[in-house]
């Protein structure tokens, strides 16, 4: 029984307690529904003020730019309106202007008439005071008819041919005074042209030596360079024809060789040598030919560069393989294809300024010395040789003429010969261009200097600027200004009859007067 009891006292407590715990939640649940619903309230009350601020501020943006718009327009419409005023006023001044101008012309158009009238009359008086003249003039011819013996006619000839004679010597002094004026212009004229010329083209001079320096990175290679008992430098010498100077200068050898091919063909050759490391004389035959070949084949590409630089175009390729063998060769210590490419720039702007055919004087300039590069070299002047092969190669009459007159061997037959000679002469006299061999040069400026002190009178001679002047100093007591002049000219004239030399020679003769006194 007491278990029973036990149990429903337990299920009732368990129902009351359920019943208690549901009540309490609900009552929890309301509570927080309540808390929820007054928060979105709270929250919509916030998220609706929001709305009303950004609808109110995109409502006073659009208001501002609205007013903003009409402004501008009103601005626009005002300014167009001042225009129409003022184009209105303009238009009103205008009309005032032409109507005063109106009735200022019928004014003038009545005095007009009135001049008319008057100038028919004065014509009436013309004519008639005409007709009395020229009865008068026929009255006077017939008196001086009597009183001279001839005729109207005759005295008319006799006139005539007194002014021809007047105007014939006229005529006659004002061309002698054109003519002279015409040489003074064009001399220059021609001066103009030359400077202008040679300051368009403004290239470096380059003087080839008899010698290429070559370097290595160490003595060691010296030895293996010129092998056992000097059996490799023997081999390399026989095979590219180039004395190689092997002496205690560190890391460097020289090769000797007046032929610059074959100086870069011994260069290169050496270079490859060392860098492969294996020297030995069948290597190094090899290696020659090998080189050999890569010369041919650069003088070819060099011929085109240099054809292609120049705007030249139709070349035959023979024509352009000695372009490019130039390169390799010096004339007075000159790079040729330097030269010849001075030539060509100068010779087409000198065309230019002189209004003739620029292109074909600068292909004239640039052959004008493909003789100097044959591969025959027969025993002819290079000059002469150049225009054999530039006809062979079916370049046009007057370039061929150009190349050989341009060192006077043949006839100039077209402008373009002077061009080029005169141009040749202009890149051979640049300070520096060209240089002689040493003894040559040396034994030149001394035969200068005893050719100008074998005159009487002649104190000192200094040859300067690498023989391009002669100062000779006399003796002030011995010579007067008058011989002195006459002692430069003959001085040019002996040089220029006994002596060979580039470009040419200024001859300066000083005479003066100096007194030495001492003040104790």
């Amino acid at each position: 029984m007491e278990w029973i009891t036990i149990l429903i006292s337990a299920a009732i407590g368990f129902v009351v307690g359920g019943t208690l715990a549901y009540l309490l939640w609900d009552k929890a649940l309301k509570n927080k529904k309540r808390q929820i619903i007054e928060e979105a309230e709270t929250e919509g009350e916030v998220i609706k003020k929001d709305k009303m601020l950004q609808a109110k501020e995109k409502f006073l943006q659009l208001k501002a730019e609205h007013e903003k718009f009409l402004q501008e327009k009103n601005s626009k419409i005002n300014i167009l309106e001042n225009k129409l005023n003022q184009r209105e006023n303009a238009i009103n001044q205008r009309r005032d202007e032409l109507q005063k101008m109106t009735k200022e012309f019928e004014i003038t158009r009545k005095e007009v008439d009135i001049i008319r009238e008057n100038l028919d009359l004065q014509l009436q008086r013309v004519e008639h005071k005409n007709e009395e003249l020229e009865k008068l003039h026929r009255q006077n011819l017939e008196k001086l008819e009597q009183i001279s013996g001839l005729s109207a006619e005759e005295a008319k000839d006799q006139l005539v041919e007194s002014l021809k004679e007047e105007a014939k010597s006229e005529a006659v002094a004002y061309i002698n005074e054109i003519m002279e004026e015409a040489r003074q212009t064009a001399n220059k004229e021609a001066k103009k042209i030359v400077i202008k010329s040679i300051q368009r083209v403004a290239t470096e001079t380059s003087v080839e030596n008899a010698v290429t320096i070559f370097h290595i990175e160490s003595d060691e290679i010296k030895g293996r360079i010129i092998g056992r008992e000097g059996r490799n430098i023997r081999a390399l010498e026989a095979a590219t024809g180039v004395e190689i100077v092997v002496d205690d200068t560190p890391e460097a050898i020289v090769l000797s060789a007046f032929d610059p091919v074959r100086r870069e063909i011994a260069r290169l050759a050496l270079h490859q040598l060392v860098t492969d490391g294996r020297i030995h004389p069948a290597r190094i035959e090899e290696v020659v030919e090998k080189v050999k070949k890569q010369v041919e084949e650069e003088v070819v590409e060099t011929g085109k560069r240099t054809a292609i630089d120049l705007g030249i175009h139709g070349l035959h390729p023979e024509l352009v393989r000695l372009i490019g063998k130039m390169k390799y060769r010096s004339s007075y210590g000159q790079n040729l294809l330097q030269h010849s490419r001075e030539v060509a720039n100068l010779s087409a702007i000198m065309a230019s300024e002189l209004g003739l055919n620029p292109k074909k004087a600068k292909r004239a300039g640039l052959l004008h010395d493909i003789g100097k590069v044959s591969d025959d070299e027969p025993e002819l002047p290079h000059a002469i040789l150049g225009m054999k092969l530039a006809e062979k190669f079916k370049e046009k009459p007057d370039i061929v003429n150009a190349i050989g007159a341009h060192h006077d061997e043949e006839e100039m037959q077209s402008l373009l010969a002077p061009i080029v000679q005169v141009c040749d002469a202009i890149s051979g006299a640049r300070p520096g261009a060209r240089r002689e061999v040493v003894e040559s040069y040396i034994k030149r400026l001394k035969d200068l200097e005893d050719l100008a002190l074998s005159y009487p009178g002649v104190t000192k001679t200094y040859a300067i600027q690498a023989g391009r002047e002669l100062r000779v100093i006399v003796g002030a007591d011995k010579m007067n200004d008058q011989e002195t002049e006459q002692l430069s000219y003959d001085i040019s004239k002996r040089i220029q009859d006994e002596m060979t030399y580039p470009g040419q020679i200024k001859i300066t003769v000083i005479r003066e007067t100096r007194v030495i006194s001492y003040a104790k």
